[in-house]
């Protein structure tokens, strides 16, 4: 499954990149600890700090490394983006939508 992560660094993790820490082989580390595989990492100007994209096996994997990134205390607004398989969710979309009777 592709995910996509952003995120803001919190005040004591930025003082850590201006000191040098490797975040590109840490959040390698991170997603091969899941089984998955990180494909890239931005740094970027804007709304989040930092841009991830990669693969994970399935959805407790990439909600695993959130939890354990939330604990950590290092960043905060992370968001997890999830590629959806979207045939799927229009097949699922027009059976739910023959059945669902709106109120009113």
């Amino acid at each position: 499954m592709k995910v996509t992560i952003l995120a803001n660094y919190e005040p004591h993790a930025a003082k850590g990149l201006m000191q040098g820490s490797d975040r590109e082989a840490a959040i390698k580390a991170l997603f091969e600890s899941v089984g998955g595989k990180m494909a890239n990492l931005m740094f970027t100007r804007g709304a989040y700090d930092v841009v991830v994209n990669g693969e994970v096996p399935d959805q407790s994997a990439g909600m695993g490394m959130a939890l354990a990134v939330r604990a950590s205390g290092s960043v905060s607004d992370l968001v997890i983006l999830e590629e959806l398989d979207m045939k799927g969710v229009l097949a699922a979309a027009k059976k739910a939508a023959g059945s669902y009777k709106p109120a009113g």
